[in-house]
């Protein structure tokens, strides 16, 4: 089988759109599925098998992610959807447009993960307009794209809910991303902290996530206020980078914890960020729009346990108690238990024990098999009708 994903996002711009598109194209190969990808070019990108670029500008106010042409992009999704089975749609943006008129021209299946909660997103970015009235446009502009596709995949069971609430009536498929396992699970702690200047025996919380306003990490600063009362050095690392770091450097200034926090840029993905996990006692995380917290999974592989809050996906992955703790909401109570966690051994050997199991469950293999079996009740549910329009 051969399916053609389309995306106005892909490596180098690194997100979990980013991530879940090439954890997918790796594994599905495994499982007889060929990735073909349609994605913008950001700067001189090598040429890849099975992968067209197409050109695009930075956008403006977020020059690392790139608005492709409409024509450009709609004539590659077309050339390269002659050949292929079933178009899957990763974005809602030109890429949604095109995939669905290559799909619909050509008779093919098409279906779309809805990765992100845009309605909890754009007050950060257009914050003079009405929160309500663009929430409602939100919902409305989410529920005319899903309903006009075969199926609509979900990474969570809350935003599940969430879509039907809209009005989406398009079946509706929880499968979320796997992870690699092994690639987070051989770091090297010691030499990561050697680098970056952290004492060896220091307490170290750890964030890793784009840098952006809707990730809530102004929460985890003000959490560390009331965390260092009960162990005081903490520090917290923050690994990536985004729109929101003047405003988070402002606020360390403001809340005095200059010595108590580190931000530390983008990490490279296969040799920096295992080392940055292994090097961490507890990953922190206080989003609470996250469609499904991969990079939670990713610490627990790493055996690193997690504090964060239980919001949206996040669920999903909290509610079993498994290498994990399900934080109270506001940042007093969270940083206390972030305090108590670190300065309590056998908490934090039993978390780090119980993280990597759990984490295997939501394997990157496992979750690839999920999705190729959907895209082939997808093909096999739309043959009867392709072979009637044959026939006429």
């Amino acid at each position: 089988m051969r399916v053609l994903m389309v995306s106005d996002v892909y490596f180098p711009r690194v997100n979990g759109v980013s991530t879940s598109i090439e954890t997918f194209r790796r594994t599905l190969a495994d499982c007889g599925v060929e990735v073909r990808l349609v994605v913008p070019r950001y700067a001189g990108e090598p040429d890849e098998p099975g992968v067209v670029r197409v050109a695009g500008r930075p956008l403006p106010g977020d020059p690392e992610d790139r608005l492709v042409g409409w024509r450009a992009m709609h004539r590659a999704v077309a050339e390269a959807a002659r050949d292929c089975d079933l178009i899957h749609i990763q974005t809602p943006f030109v890429a949604h447009y095109a995939g669905l008129s290559a799909a619909r021209r050509q008779a093919l299946p098409v279906v779309a993960t809805y990765h992100t909660l845009f309605e909890e997103y754009l007050q950060h970015y257009a914050p003079f307009l009405p929160a309500a009235w663009l929430q409602r446009q939100a919902r409305a502009f989410s529920r005319r794209q899903c309903n006009a596709l075969d199926a609509v995949i979900v990474p969570s069971t809350a935003m599940r809910a969430r879509l039907a609430d809209y009005g989406v009536t398009a079946p509706l498929h929880v499968l979320p991303t796997g992870i690699p396992l092994s690639r987070f699970a051989a770091g090297e702690g010691s030499a990561f902290r050697y680098r970056h200047g952290i004492p060896a025996r220091r307490p170290v919380a750890l964030f890793v996530g784009r840098v952006a306003h809707e990730k809530n990490i102004g929460f985890l600063l003000e959490a560390m206020l009331h965390a260092r009362r009960l162990c005081p050095e903490v520090l917290l690392v923050v690994a990536g980078e985004g729109p929101a770091m003047p405003a988070l450097k402002e606020q360390v200034g403001r809340l005095g914890l200059h010595s108590a926090v580190h931000f530390i840029g983008y990490l490279d993905r296969s040799r920096e960020l295992p080392d940055c996990y292994a090097a961490a006692d507890v990953f922190v995380f206080a989003s609470r729009t996250e469609t499904q917290g991969l990079v939670l999974l990713e610490a627990m592989a790493a055996g690193l346990p997690v504090i964060a809050l239980a919001e949206m996906g996040t669920v999903d992955i909290l509610a079993p108690g498994r290498g994990a703790i399900a934080a109270p909401g506001d940042s007093k109570a969270f940083g206390e238990v972030l305090g108590e966690f670190l300065n309590s051994p056998s908490a934090w050997r039993r978390l780090r024990d119980e993280a990597p199991h759990y984490a295997a469950e939501w394997s990157d293999s496992a979750m690839a098999a999920r999705l190729a079996a959907l895209y082939g009740s997808l093909g096999q549910r739309r043959q009867p009708a392709l072979t009637a329009v044959a026939s006429l």
